[in-house]
């Protein structure tokens, strides 16, 4: 059972594998136990005997390996425990999406829109260009003002002025998406009229939230750059400006990509400023600057909210446009990985 070095006493993998085996067998004894028809939730059993397992494993290193090896591989144990918490509702999210999803996730989903579609059919192509046209606009809004005052804020923010900026973005970062809506269509409607629906109006809405997320990340990312790399380049006599373009964005380009895709992950998904000033439509619409444009939030909205005889129907191409979404934000931050790896300084790991 334990493998003994002088004083130094450890409880072997073997043994600690068993009493995880014990551990679940209990688990599923007690769930066999208490609940006499035969059906079992395997998350709670495995839940369940993940605590007996750490009820039989403290004792059992108490006396083998002593008390300090014995609270070490407690807290351990702990550590692990809450990082497996963590992740239980993250993994039950995406397998229940993923699960659902699968039942429209085909081509007639992805090649038609609703249009003069009533019940089963119809398909999500409408709201996937309307997603990916008004997130485009919104990052070519949002990643050159929030990137530009990262900037501003680390290499050249001094004084009262930097410090009202910062305060600005602190109390951006905390707006609700809908003020943000009613800000773009109040704006809107001074140039517009009243009622006016666009999907550009949508992408403004939409980077009142991005900006401040992409200045706070790319500030914190450009103040991790060494300032011996700085002043290197500025002995040398290159000017402030072109040692930012030339050193210090370049080293921090992998951090600066993340955060950029940290914050389109952050407004994607937004729907009550899209209700309000891009509106829905069941027919395709390529024109931001033009009528009414339907993105894949809102499609998910509209066709859980608005459930026809045949509920199922709705209720499938709902769970199909959150599985969209989810892999869209997937290969967004594939993509952003790649990005950063490629532009990476050479010897930058």
């Amino acid at each position: 059972m334990t493998t003994v070095r002088g004083r130094s006493a450890t409880l072997t993998r073997g043994t600690v594998i068993a009493l995880f085996i014990s551990g679940m067998a209990i688990s599923y004894f007690v769930a066999a136990i208490s609940r006499g028809d035969g059906e079992f939730v395997p998350l709670g059993i495995f839940v369940l005997g993940l605590a007996i397992f750490g009820l039989l494993v403290v004792p059992a290193s108490w006396l083998v390996e002593g008390r300090r090896k014995a609270i070490n591989r407690t807290m351990t144990g702990l550590v692990y425990s809450a990082f497996g918490l963590a992740l239980i509702p993250l993994v039950s999210l995406v397998w229940t999406v993923f699960t659902l999803g699968l039942a429209r996730f085909d081509g007639q989903f992805f090649g038609s829109s609703m249009r003069n579609v009533v019940g089963d059919g119809g398909g999500a192509l409408h709201a996937v260009i309307g997603t990916l046209e008004i997130t485009l606009i919104a990052a070519l809004i949002s990643i050159p003002i929030g990137l530009l005052t990262s900037v501003y804020l680390v290499e050249y923010g001094r004084g009262r002025f930097s410090n009202w900026v910062t305060t600005m973005v602190d109390v951006m970062t905390g707006i609700p998406s809908i003020v943000a809506g009613l800000f773009a269509f109040a704006m809107f409607s001074l140039f517009f009229g009243p009622g006016v629906r666009m999907g550009f109006a949508g992408a403004v809405a939409l980077s009142v939230l991005m900006i401040p997320v992409v200045v706070r990340s790319c500030e914190e990312m450009l103040r991790l750059v060494p300032n011996e790399l700085r002043e290197a380049s500025l002995a040398l006599g290159v000017p402030k400006w072109l040692t930012i373009l030339r050193v210090v964005i370049p080293t921090a380009i992998g951090g600066l990509v993340t955060g950029i895709m940290i914050a389109i992950a952050r407004v994607i998904g937004e729907t009550a400023p899209l209700l309000i000033v891009a509106g829905f439509t069941q027919s395709m619409n390529y024109n931001p600057f033009s009528e009414r444009m339907m993105t894949l939030p809102v499609f998910v909205y509209n066709s859980y909210s608005s459930q026809g005889t045949d509920a199922q129907a709705y209720i499938d191409r709902a769970w199909a446009g959150a599985l969209t979404l989810i892999v869209i934000v997937m290969v967004l931050n594939l993509g952003a990985r790649i990005v950063s790896r490629v532009f990476r300084p050479a010897g930058n790991h």
